[in-house]
């Protein structure tokens, strides 16, 4: 019998990456050519730092630098680690076997694919990278003298930095980018290119990274199809009031306030999830406020005015459509923290309209707002509302932004490394969906929160 000879797969041929390459080269231009465009279009304008972040981190270099024998202390920490992987490294590359020195919370997906336990190397990588991580990140907070404040913001840009620099997150040390580069011969790069700048184009010269498939969704078809129409409207809002779904319906209607950040459809995502259809098979009549995406011409409407005409302008059109003067209410996130401003407004003027209320993922004490101050000292809503009196408005974008950084590694990193680094198509997902489809805020209304809340 001949001797069989093992060939390398097509895909994997010099000449394929060569031509792979060159392509993203190519494409690369353009990317360059939209920074120098944005580049362009600010021009002129100084930078700022606006949240402060390196007048904290110099406050921590100085508490640093005043206490040496705390600093070698850290240092030392941090190195002994090292070393004990070195040696458990070597004893594992001889047969042995040796346990981990740094291994990933539960909850951190960013190592879970197989590569990063079997292979010695990316082990080692993987090792390396959290023994810094979770040294430095230990170091930062034992430094005394910092005030509160300062203090929770050096915390949470050192692990904004961190999980920037994670070994996932670059070719040459994520060990399944690198697989699936040699497979496709770098056809994952040249897709992961493609997306990058189709974002960009999408963020007009900004990132605004893909977290779902938008051409999978359709609103009335697989999104917000729960039949109805809009009986109202003003400035601010379309009041929609559902179609029943029995033959019967129960007394006291019920009024959904949903966050004016995003779009209303939060309760009504898919027809098996749908809140909305659940209540309205109840017998219950639904009624949700839609929020209008505000422009220039909306900048001085105050908080006032979303309360009096979005929830109690709404409830008097319910009790005209209804002929009920009591009604069941729902507020969702900012709505929730409106309606419960709404009710204590009420409650001061005498007013019993609401037999109940229920609250989802509402704020209402904002003593302690936890990783959310960092974006809400002084020094941050003097930049918002410099940001903001350009246009008379906030971006959604913006906002978007600020909560996607309380999780950088689920909601920025994973989706950098699946759509840019392996090329694959974001996973259609209804809720990231509607978490993209942000809305704008107006500037006096949102200085108003920012600054009273």
């Amino acid at each position: 019998m001949a001797e069989e000879k093992s060939h390398p797969p097509a895909s994997a041929d010099p000449t394929d990456f060569a031509r792979v390459f060159a392509e993203i080269a190519l494409r690369s231009k353009h990317l360059v050519e939209t920074r120098l465009a944005e580049q362009a279009r600010h021009k002129g304008k100084e930078a700022t730092d606006e949240l402060g972040v390196g007048k904290a981190f110099s406050e921590l270099a100085g508490k640093l630098m005043s206490d040496p024998f705390k600093l070698a202390e850290m240092s030392l920490r941090m190195w002994q680690d090292y070393f004990t992987l070195w040696q458990n490294t070597v004893f594992k590359a001889s047969g042995g076997e040796a346990p981990a020195v740094a291994e990933p919370g539960k909850s951190d997906n960013r190592f879970k694919s197989e590569l990063w336990q079997n292979n010695l190397v990316f082990d080692y990588i993987k090792q390396s990278y959290l023994i810094a991580a979770q040294n430095i990140q230990k170091s930062v907070s034992e430094v005394e003298g910092l005030d509160p404040k300062t203090a929770s913001k050096v915390k949470f840009f050192t692990r904004q930095y961190i999980d920037a620099l994670a070994p996932t997150n670059f070719v040459l040390t994520n060990p399944e980018v690198l697989k699936t580069t040699i497979e496709t011969g770098g056809k994952n790069l040249l897709d992961g290119l493609n997306h990058l700048l189709q974002d960009i184009d999408r963020g007009d010269g900004k990132l605004a990274i893909s977290m779902t498939d938008p051409k999978a969704f359709k609103m009335g078809e697989n999104v917000a199809s729960t039949p109805g129409k809009v009986v109202f409207q003003n400035d601010l809002m379309q009041l929609i009031q559902y179609q029943p779904t029995t033959s019967q319906v129960s007394k006291t209607p019920l009024l959904i306030v949903p966050p004016w950040i995003n779009k209303y459809y939060i309760l009504d995502l898919r027809a098996k999830n749908s809140f909305i259809r659940f209540a309205l098979d109840q017998g219950i009549t639904v009624f949700v406020i839609s929020w209008v995406n505000p422009d220039e011409r909306h900048a001085d409407k105050t908080f006032d005015d979303y309360l009096l005409e979005g929830p109690r302008a709404a409830m008097d059109v319910v009790k005209k459509a209804t002929g009920e003067h009591e009604i069941n209410m729902i507020g969702y996130c900012l709505g929730g923290t409106l309606t419960a401003s709404l009710l204590a407004w009420m409650a001061a003027k005498g007013e019993r309209r609401v037999k109940s209320v229920t609250f989802f993922t509402t704020l209402i004490d904002f003593s302690e707002p936890g990783e959310l101050g960092v974006f809400v000292d002084e020094e941050a809503v003097n930049g918002l509302e410099k940001k903001m009196a350009e246009r008379g408005y906030l971006e959604g974008s913006d906002m978007a932004s600020t909560f996607n950084m309380l999780r950088s590694n689920d909601l920025i990193w994973s989706f950098v490394v699946n759509n840019y680094l392996l090329g694959k198509e974001p996973f259609p997902f209804d809720l990231l969906y509607w978490n993209s489809d942000a809305t704008r805020m107006p500037a006096k209304m949102h200085t108003f929160y920012l600054r009273n809340m």
